[in-house]
């Protein structure tokens, strides 16, 4: 698979998951393919079980979106990176990930292991932080006026 292919292939992935379609999702992966959303995840294991894993755990409609570029090929590795950024009603972001996928395909170009790799954007985590942070010093049932 070269470049322009794997671009196709993430521009497919992100579109797979903008509709949790489980054909578009099952179509993107081989029948044995391993999947982990982290690195030191145990893998899903298998189309049937990656679609599941998918479809199991919906993000709203319309509350996110994403983009992926390929960064390098090597022989069936294929390495790409990019971001996906999730919204609040209003259409400002309230989160955001930089992502980087390490892919390997088979001859018929369906992912056969795919594992992710992310880091939250460095403000929003210390905005989440400071949430917790904020909401674990509040007396039990609220803040007291």
């Amino acid at each position: 698979m070269d470049k322009q292919a794997f671009q196709g292939w993430l521009d497919r992935y992100v579109e797979a998951w903008k509709t949790y379609d489980e054909k578009q999702i099952g179509d993107l992966f081989s029948d044995d393919a391993e999947y982990r959303y982290h690195p030191q995840d145990e893998p899903f294991r298998g189309r049937a079980e990656i679609v599941k894993s998918w479809v199991e755990d919906k993000d709203d409609p319309d509350t996110y979106d994403a983009h992926y570029k390929p960064v390098a090929i090597d022989g069936d590795v294929h390495v790409a990176d990019g971001w996906s950024r999730y919204f609040n009603a209003d259409g400002s972001t309230h989160d955001e990930y930089m992502n980087i996928y390490v892919c390997r395909f088979d001859d018929a170009g369906r992912c056969t292991e795919f594992t992710e790799y992310w880091i939250q954007n460095r403000d929003m985590r210390r905005r989440a932080l400071d949430e917790m942070v904020s909401k674990a010093r509040e007396p039990e049932g609220g803040a007291s006026t």
